[in-house]
């Protein structure tokens, strides 16, 4: 049991595919914190499996959206409107690239490779902000969130062009909390380090990754899926009130380190 109370707060989590995504881990503890949810699916073929990991929620809508699609992204929040009529929190956990653009050579990402990724993985949130943003309005401001990874600022073999998607999200989330701060909308990111996910074992070289964080990070360990998601509680919680435009690492400590 946490101690931080959401009852009566009502949130949207992008990018549950399965039992392993981080934001089902997020999901799992927002819910368990009294929130009720909405959690979208991006297709047919994911509506099942998502399906049955929502019936275990107290209280979880299920939506359709492709963000790669605007009348998707403004259909789920009109409702989100019909169901919830305002939003006190958004999380934003979507990434994605071509297989073939995680390994090999950076330079030979090709021109519609880095447009998807980025697209998917850093655009995305612009809409989704400037759409939840009239509901947050509503209850007097809100909390959003997405996730990050240190490739954004160091270069990790095989992350490649998902490391300048990262980069050119962090950015967003400061310019996005500058912009939406007078309507006390806070936009923050966790930058976690590497977690077993299904699309985490794509990229060439992940397990290394992940040892070479347990070697050194001053934990000596690292980091679980639970840990992202204690993290994302404060943050979508009014505990983290004077919070916005902030990258906070959850990673064992490994980003302090320069050996």
């Amino acid at each position: 049991m946490y101690q931080i109370d959401l009852s009566g707060k009502k949130g949207i989590v992008f990018g549950v595919a399965n039992d392993r995504s981080i934001a089902w881990a997020i999901a799992q503890i927002l819910s368990g914190a009294g929130a009720h949810l909405v959690l979208t699916y991006q297709n047919e073929r994911l509506r099942g499996r998502v399906s049955k990991l929502a019936e275990s929620l107290d209280n979880a809508l299920m939506l359709e959206c492709d963000v790669s699609d605007d009348e998707q992204i403004a259909s789920v929040f009109q409702g989100v409107a019909r169901e919830f009529d305002n939003l006190d929190f958004l999380v934003h956990s979507i990434a994605y690239a071509s297989r073939d653009d995680l390994g090999g050579d950076f330079s030979s990402t090709g021109r519609e490779g880095f447009r998807i990724a980025l697209d998917i993985s850093a655009y995305s949130l612009i809409p989704l902000v400037r759409e939840a943003a009239p509901l947050m309005e509503k209850k007097g401001g809100g909390s959003i969130l997405t996730m990050t990874f240190q490739a954004s600022e160091r270069v990790f073999p095989g992350y490649n062009i998902m490391g300048t998607a990262k980069a050119a999200l962090e950015n967003e989330v400061k310019q996005l909390a500058a912009e939406y701060g007078a309507r006390n909308i806070r936009v923050n990111a966790i930058s976690a380090g590497p977690l077993e996910t299904l699309a985490a074992r794509g990229i060439h070289g992940f397990l290394d990754m992940k040892k070479v964080h347990a070697e050194k990070a001053p934990l000596k360990r690292n980091i679980t899926h639970e840990e992202v998601a204690k993290t994302a509680l404060f943050l979508c919680s009014d505990l983290s009130s004077g919070v916005t435009g902030s990258v906070i690492p959850v990673d064992a400590g490994y980003h302090i380190m320069a050996v």
